[in-house]
This record gives structure tokens, C-alpha cells and sequence, in this order.
């Protein structure tokens, strides 16, 4: 698994991974039931402290994008609750909608947008 973080980027270490990870489940770079590295290894290939990876390893699994197990670690696996994930997803476009309208962004622009990145995806 290739994962790099930008140590000039103003966004935080543990929001970059996350990023990454998220990236690579959507675009099938990782797939349900890959391990994904231990703590210890991740932070050493990458570069960062391991506590670093650990909370970005609890997030994921806060949100659903993998499993934690003492024995077998890391392992993506989706959660497949849909309602709870469109839930999720329309707070967080809200936002980023409302600062599109700000900045006189169209409806079309957004949806042209949304294609081209769910384009990736598919």
C-alpha cells in the first residue's frame, strides 16, 4: 500500500492518512478485507509518530471504513449501512454547498464536478 504525507501541508498528518485510505477503498486500491499495515509499520514506512496512526486507524473505524482486530489488526470493511452514510454524506455537502453558493459556484458547475470525481470511482 502506497501512502504519503505531505509534511509541508497545513492539514494535519492524522486527516491526510485518513484521506488516503478513504481514497483507496473508493477507488479499489484497497478492497473489503485487505489488511492494512499494523500501527508500528505504517507509522515507520511513513514517517509519523505511531500515535498518530493509531487514532487515524480510530477514526476509520469509528466511521466504518475497517475493522480493528487484536489478532488479525487492521482490515477494511465497509460499513454497509447505507441511510446512516447518506446521513452522513448530506451534513458534510451542506457545508461544502453552502461555500460553493458563496462563491457564485452553479448547480451545474457542482454537478459537472460530481461526475468527474465519481467518474474516478467507478
Amino acid at each position: 500500500m502506497y501512502l504519503e504525507i505531505d509534511f509541508n501541508s497545513d492539514e494535519a498528518f492524522y486527516v491526510q492518512l485518513c484521506n488516503q485510505i478513504i481514497m483507496g477503498i473508493a477507488t479499489s486500491r484497497l478492497r473489503e478485507g485487505d489488511a492494512l499495515p499494523s500501527v508500528r509499520q505504517l507509522a515507520g514506512e511513513i514517517g509519523i509518530n505511531m500515535h498518530t496512526v493509531n487514532k487515524v486507524y480510530t477514526i476509520l473505524r469509528q466511521e466504518g471504513y475497517i475493522r480493528l482486530d487484536r489478532r488479525t489488526g487492521a482490515v477494511v470493511a465497509v460499513d454497509t449501512d447505507r441511510m446512516h452514510a447518506l446521513e452522513e454524506m448530506k451534513r458534510e455537502l451542506l457545508v461544502t454547498l453552502a461555500k460553493g453558493s458563496c462563491r457564485n459556484i452553479s448547480r451545474e458547475d457542482v454537478h459537472q464536478l460530481i461526475d468527474e470525481i465519481y467518474e474516478e470511482y467507478t
